[in-house]
C-alpha cells in the first residue's frame, strides 16, 4: 500500500491586534490632519481682510462701483484708470502721466435706457456709440455727476489669466 503524501501547509500568519490598530491610527491622523488643514484655509481665504491698498478680488470691485446694484444687475463692475500721453515731435518722446484709478461700471447694450430714462446721454449720443457698436461707461453716482463715455470693447488685448484656467462663460464677455 502506498501512501499518500501529505502536504502540511503552515497557517496563515495572523496579524497582531495591535498592528492592525496601528495602521488604522495612523490612517485616521492623516486625514484627520487634511481635513483639518482645508478648514484652516478656508478659514484664512474667508476672512481675509482687503483694504483700499489691496484689491484682491472680483466681489471687492463689485462693492466699490458706482451704484453697485445696479452695476452688477446691468452691466459689470470695472477699474477705471485715466492716464494721459504727451508726443513730443521735435525731438520725438512720449510721456505719461500718472495714472489715477477710480471704480466705475460697463453697461451692456441692452441696459442703455437706464441712462436715457434719468436723461443722461441724449438720443443723438446713443446713436453714435450704437453705430460705433460700443457701449457706455461711467464713474461717479448716477444720481449726482457721473462721467459718461461711449467704450469700445477690445478684443485685441486677451486676458492672459484665463488662458492657462480655460476661460470664463460666454454671456459675461459679450457687452
Amino acid at each position: 500500500m502506498k501512501r499518500k503524501a501529505t502536504t502540511r501547509t503552515a497557517p496563515a500568519p495572523k496579524s497582531s491586534p495591535v498592528k492592525t490598530a496601528f495602521n488604522y491610527l495612523s490612517v485616521m491622523v492623516l486625514a484627520a490632519v487634511l481635513i483639518l488643514g482645508i478648514g484652516i484655509g478656508i478659514a484664512f481665504s474667508s476672512t481675509t481682510i482687503t483694504d483700499t491698498r489691496n484689491v484682491a478680488s472680483r466681489e471687492f470691485i463689485d462693492r466699490a462701483a458706482p451704484n453697485a446694484d445696479l452695476c452688477v444687475q446691468y452691466g459689470a463692475s470695472a477699474m477705471v484708470m485715466d492716464t494721459r500721453l504727451f508726443v513730443s515731435l521735435n525731438p520725438f518722446n512720449v510721456y505719461v502721466s500718472q495714472p489715477s484709478m477710480r471704480p466705475g461700471c460697463v453697461l451692456r447694450t441692452n441696459s442703455w435706457n437706464l441712462l436715457e430714462d434719468r436723461k443722461l446721454v441724449t438720443n443723438e449720443q446713443v446713436r453714435d456709440c450704437k453705430n460705433r457698436m460700443n457701449t457706455f461707461g461711467f464713474t461717479g453716482d448716477l444720481g449726482t455727476s457721473p462721467e459718461i463715455n461711449c467704450v469700445y470693447q477690445n478684443d485685441g488685448a486677451k486676458n492672459f489669466y484665463l488662458t492657462q484656467s480655460g476661460g470664463t462663460p460666454g454671456q459675461t464677455e459679450q457687452f
